[in-house]
């Protein structure tokens, strides 16, 4: 639900006009490849999901690669015109090498999409509170610390790397990233709806998401 309601239309939004060939990092089972049309790669570690994102690669004449994100030597250097990675860089220890290999893959003026749990959301110690009066407050924990947390997914738990927002943007910058859009959004209605846990959070930050633009001292 969140994809559909949230996640999708965000990375809409973000996903600039002139794209040109496209890389869909942590493609999973393709969902984004088939949202984002045009000459799509994807790439992705799990042999599993790249199954299902074949069944779009194959009727685009498009392909798959199974690879160790921020490792992107499968790629020749200004492959790309736009590297996209939805819910990735924040699962990835090694955040540098991401925005460096991300420009080393895209030509100059090309575009690097991310969509992410907001850092607020993903810090440490982080959680929603209730006060006296029932309203749900956010507790910031070790925002300013680089830092991880376990959180369950499923029948599993997911290791989430945490960043101030500082950092990610600092970080980037010295990789040639020049930022041209930033949007945060709260969980939409129509999720809250469906997961009733989530009620009385709609005012806290939950995805954010940005687009760079490739500036000539990024090239590598």
């Amino acid at each position: 639900v969140a994809y559909r309601l949230d996640v999708h239309p965000l990375l809409d939004e973000l996903l600039p006009d002139d794209r040109g060939v496209t890389l869909d990092l942590g493609c999973g089972e393709g969902q984004g490849m088939r949202r984002t049309g045009g000459r799509v790669i994807g790439a992705d570690l799990s042999h599993d999901l790249l199954k299902g994102a074949m069944s779009h690669a194959d009727g685009t004449g498009d392909g798959v690669v199974r690879l160790r994100a921020p490792d992107l030597s499968a790629f020749r250097s200004s492959a790309f015109g736009t590297v996209y990675a939805v819910y990735l860089l924040d699962l990835l220890p090694d955040h540098a090498t991401f925005f460096d290999e991300a420009a080393r893959v895209v030509a100059a003026g090309g575009a690097l999409v991310v969509i992410i749990n907001h850092p607020v959301y993903t810090a440490p110690g982080s959680a929603p509170i209730m006060d006296e009066e029932g309203e749900v407050l956010w507790r910031w924990g070790h925002y300013f610390t680089r830092g991880s947390s376990e959180e369950p997914a499923g029948g599993f738990a997911v290791t989430f790397h945490h960043r101030p927002m500082g950092d990610l943007l600092t970080t980037a910058r010295a990789s040639g990233w020049i930022l041209e859009a930033f949007e945060e959004r709260p969980l939409s209605p129509g999720v809250v709806a469906a997961e009733p846990g989530y009620v009385g959070q709609e005012h806290i930050p939950r995805l954010a998401g940005f687009r760079w633009r490739l500036g000539p001292e990024g090239q590598r």
